[in-house]
């Protein structure tokens, strides 16, 4: 009995099980830098979505000028915002569980290390490789994501060309009509 528990002490001691651990921790602060940066995305969508409310909300009050325009792009700007919002929610998920999986995968390497046996080391990199599933997943849907957020530029920027042309419309009327 004295002679498992000093290994068991040696084991808890060694090196070897920060050193193992250290491959997930890396993971884990990829996928933090992720999250991060995909709830600024989710953020900057809430800070859209209330500058197109205030632009319905002029509309309305008929303080704005094109208004059926100004309202047909505002439903198609809304409704990629809505897709936009969903494909972050879904990645967000996706982070988390490969955050979950990393930290269980550390975990599970340290008590492999600590008390198991090389028939067991299998478990952490399956739990690991999870992880890393999850955090690819989250990478594509991100890279989907980001085409909408082109898409919702490339409309806003059309409808920007077409108040410029509507405003150089008016200012050659005026000056025919001088």
């Amino acid at each position: 009995m004295l002679g498992q528990e000093k290994e068991l002490l040696e084991a808890l001691t060694s090196s070897r099980i920060l050193t193992s651990m250290i491959t997930p921790a890396v993971l884990i602060s990829a996928c933090g830098t992720l999250i991060f940066s995909t709830s600024a995305r989710l953020g900057r969508i809430f800070d859209r979505v209330n500058v197109m409310k205030g632009e319905v909300e002029a509309i309305i009050a008929e303080k704005i000028s094109y208004p059926e325009e100004r309202m047909k792009h505002l439903r198609g700007q809304i409704g990629l915002q809505r897709r936009r919002a969903r494909l972050i929610q879904s990645a967000m998920a996706a982070l988390y569980t490969a955050t979950l999986l990393f930290v269980a995968s550390s975990l599970a390497i340290a008590v492999n290390v600590a008390y198991g046996s090389n028939n067991q080391a299998w478990i952490p990199t399956l739990i690991a490789l999870s992880g890393g599933i999850f955090l690819f997943a989250a990478s594509v849907v991100l890279l989907y994501e980001s085409r909408f957020n082109l898409r919702f530029v490339n409309r806003s920027i059309d409808f920007i060309e077409f108040l410029e042309q509507k405003a150089e419309e008016r200012e050659n009327q005026k000056n025919d009509e001088r």
